[in-house]
């Protein structure tokens, strides 16, 4: 992925951000930064042998204190190929030289994309999400089956992967108040940079709209199927399931 398709993707995504009603994030560099820090290894210079490259990532594989599983296992269970598994590696190699990242270190690389706010909180909940078996670390397993779900999954797999970040105690719904824990940060994660400027009470404003819509039985909470259904009718949802798709 080149410099210049990566602009192209970050000016999609500004464009649905500011098209989409929600406070948009004042920063130069905005979702392209976030690109370019994901895939570093994208715009670097290219080796001249192919067969090197390869060596050496299969002799990185095994530096690690935790070695991933086989690319050849990881591209069947994925929807990479063996060369963006490659790419990938060395970019989550770079940051996390151990193989795997706790949620600290997360939070650390996360808070730099939202200088203007605390990103921390947001950072807790996207890394249980990544977090699937729930060891307190991110390998680099969870990290590539999470990517292809985001930026390559159905439809269905996206949003059943947005309802397991939303149900923070993980027990199959999601109230009110975890609705609410997630909007108040995203918006601590905004600060206070945006424009217009919130106000204290937007967030509960904006579940309440959300909740009201998504809890169709009114039992005061939202199933996965309740989840699914509202999304899959809501164009704008629907819209930025498809901005990441192919970005490598």
């Amino acid at each position: 992925m080149d410099a210049k398709r990566v602009e192209t993707i970050s000016a999609r995504v500004d464009a649905a951000v500011s098209s989409s009603g929600y406070p948009q994030i004042v920063h130069k560099r905005g979702v392209r930064a976030r690109l370019m820090r994901l895939f570093p290894c994208s715009t670097a210079k290219k080796s001249s042998s192919s067969n090197q490259s390869n060596v050496e990532d299969e002799l990185e594989l095994s530096a690690v204190r935790h070695r991933p599983e086989g690319l050849e296992q990881l591209e069947a269970q994925t929807r990479f190929s063996r060369k963006e598994l490659q790419i990938l590696y060395r970019g989550f190699k770079n940051e996390c030289p151990s193989g795997v990242v706790n949620e600290e270190t997360f939070k650390d690389i996360y808070s730099q994309f939202f200088p203007q706010g605390d990103a921390s909180t947001y950072a807790h909940f996207l890394f249980n999400a990544f977090d699937t078996d729930h060891n307190g670390s991110v390998s680099f397993e969870d990290f590539v089956m999470g990517l292809s779900i985001l930026l390559r999954g159905t439809i269905q797999e996206k949003l059943n992967w947005a309802f397991n970040l939303y149900d923070i105690n993980k027990d199959g719904y999601i109230t009110k108040e975890e609705m609410l824990d997630i909007m108040k940060a995203i918006y601590d994660m905004m600060g206070k940079c945006t424009y217009p400027v919130l106000k204290e009470e937007t967030p509960r404003q904006h579940v309440e709209v959300f909740f009201q819509k998504m809890d169709k039985n009114k039992d005061g909470v939202v199933t996965i199927d309740e989840f699914i259904d509202c999304c899959q009718n809501d164009e704008n949802i629907m819209r930025s399931m498809h901005l990441f798709e192919n970005v490598l």
